[in-house]
């Protein structure tokens, strides 16, 4: 799954209409609205989103006392409160209001405790807060302070532009190595923007499909060298902009001999309706049609590739890795293998921690009446798969984690967007749409049902990787997804790694990138049999 590591939390509605400051209180409690405008004479249009945190909370986790942002925290979803809706015009002279007992999560905000609160107010233009959170474009209002309950109105101003977010522009956290390995490897990376035949038709309009090519020391396009290749996509909430780190270090590795020399190709899977996970869909298009019989060829045309099944491989983390392992068993002539970390649900009998297959079955529900949940860390729950459902729904319809899902899995309906899996408000799940999920995108369910087909191809190619400790339950799904493969005395490796979670599965000692510099040795072992497949040691932190 996703999942964007800034976000998801509660909140509550409230309204927008005004300017630019607070009002003072009254002595008698009103219906609680807020109201926001544009400092900007032109019209903005988009996802209005009040967000409110409790201002004891709010001072704790602030940089040197001052609190400068108030946004939501997936990993924590009872600290802030949020409420939207859309509005189609809003300006300085024309303001959008939003009533703070209406659509919202978790509780109307005339519920929320007496006290003092921060609040700040988003315009996301692009209509993917669920996916992004704040992005290029996005419009945010100075963070204020309110007493609850409200006597008066107050008013909030827009005024502040997200600008965009430059690829090779690192954060000032970023250590020194980091900083020191950018030249280089921004000078082995192309940026690559191939307009697809087979989405574009699908979409009547030009669909663009991006990756990063990152080429290995000593890549000369000029010689007769070829190298292996391995294709990589981010997980949910990732995109073009947000390889840089992984590519720096990439680059870093092979450079000092700690990965082999190999042409990565880092992918772009996100789309407006969330990862489409390079899936054939009835909503989403074609991508995996186009991936394999348009984009790999047009790479292979243009750099040093082998070009042939033993040196094209997969690796995806989260997502990426449902993606990766979605492709590899479905295009198993293509791939020569992939290697999955914390892959999405394989298995729906297991859909972090739902079996869709079950009578009557309910996402926010177990038979026994107990909440279902999704996010954990060191044993404790932190967020149910309702108050995600619920608090992605006021963030937005396009783009959130589980509609995502919906948007590659369903089929679609007579409103032309695809069937939901389950009811937002009660959680019951839909038989029907279940039904078309398991027979077109259960992985398990297809190797059980195809596997006599596949197994000449595919014997071998699989790896999956997964902490025990996943922090979105899906070590449950790995080990379905094993025993089926077990059961079929596949050719297949599901390691489980002790009490690693989604965001640590991939470290060994001190170095977070040793699972991936161990699969790529094992890539090129496949690729160059012959030669020798030794690491360098590791250089010294």
């Amino acid at each position: 799954m996703r999942l964007r590591r800034s976000t998801l939390s509660m909140l509550l509605g409230l309204a927008f209409v005004g300017c630019a400051s607070l009002a003072q209180a009254d002595s008698a409690a009103v219906h609680p609205f807020v109201q926001v405008s544009l400092s900007s004479q032109a019209d903005a249009s988009g996802r209005l989103l009040l967000f409110v945190l409790d201002a004891k909370t709010a001072k704790a986790q602030a940089r040197d006392g001052v609190v400068s942002e108030v946004d939501i925290d997936q990993l924590d979803p009872s600290k802030t409160w949020i409420a939207g809706r859309d509005v189609s015009h809003l300006s300085s002279a024309q303001p959008a209001s939003i009533d703070g007992d209406g659509l919202s999560f978790p509780v109307p905000m005339s519920q929320l405790p007496p006290g003092d609160y921060y609040v700040q107010a988003v315009l996301d233009t692009n209509h993917s807060y669920n996916y992004t959170g704040r992005n290029a474009g996005d419009i945010v209002s100075d963070v204020v302070q309110v007493h609850l309950p409200l006597t008066k109105t107050p008013t909030l101003n827009l005024a502040t532009t997200i600008p965009a977010m430059q690829p090779w522009t690192l954060p000032p956290s970023a250590k020194p190595a980091m900083r020191d390995g950018l030249p280089a490897a921004k000078e082995h990376a192309q940026l690559v923007d191939f307009v697809s035949p087979s989405l574009s038709a699908f979409w009547g309009r030009p669909i663009h499909m991006k990756a990063w090519v990152l080429t290995p020391p000593g890549y000369d396009a000029k010689s007769k060298q070829r190298y292996p290749v391995a294709y990589n996509t981010h997980g949910f909430g990732g995109g073009i902009d947000r390889f840089t780190p992984a590519m720096i270090n990439t680059y870093a590795a092979m450079n000092n001999g700690q990965m082999p020399k190999m042409i990565w190709v880092f992918l772009d899977e996100s789309s407006p309706t969330g990862t489409h996970e390079f899936a054939d869909s009835v909503n989403n298009g074609p991508w995996g049609k186009a991936l394999t019989e348009e984009l790999i060829p047009h790479l292979e045309s243009q750099y040093r590739m082998d070009a042939n099944v033993r040196g094209r491989f997969l690796n995806g983390h989260s997502s990426g890795g449902w993606a990766t392992l979605w492709l590899q068993t479905t295009y198993p002539k293509v791939f020569g293998g992939t290697w999955s970390t914390s892959p999405d649900p394989s298995d729906f009998h297991d859909f972090t921690g739902i079996d869709l297959y079950a009578p009557k079955a309910n996402a926010y529900r177990k038979p026994d009446g107990s909440a279902i949940p999704l996010i954990r860390d060191k044993g404790k729950v932190l967020a149910t798969f309702e108050q995600f459902s619920k608090v992605e729904r006021v963030l937005g319809s396009y783009g959130g984690q589980i509609t995502s899902f919906e948007y590659v899995f369903s089929p679609r309906g007579e409103d032309g967007r695809p069937m939901p899996m389950f009811n937002r408000d009660t959680g019951d799940v839909d038989s029907t749409v279940v039904a078309y999920w398991s027979e077109h995108y259960d992985i398990a369910r297809r190797l059980q049902a195809n596997w006599s087909k596949l197994k000449p191809d595919l014997d071998g190619k699989i790896h999956v990787y997964i902490g025990t400790a996943d922090t979105f339950y899906l070590d449950g799904p790995a080990h379905r997804l094993k025993d089926v493969l077990d059961g079929l005395h596949a050719k297949a490796e599901v390691r489980f790694i002790p009490d690693r979670t989604h965001f640590d599965v991939s470290t060994i000692g001190d170095d977070r990138m040793g699972l991936t510099k161990e699969i790529a040795w094992q890539m090129y072992g496949i690729a160059r049999p012959g030669e020798a497949q030794k690491p360098a040691a590791a250089a010294a932190p």
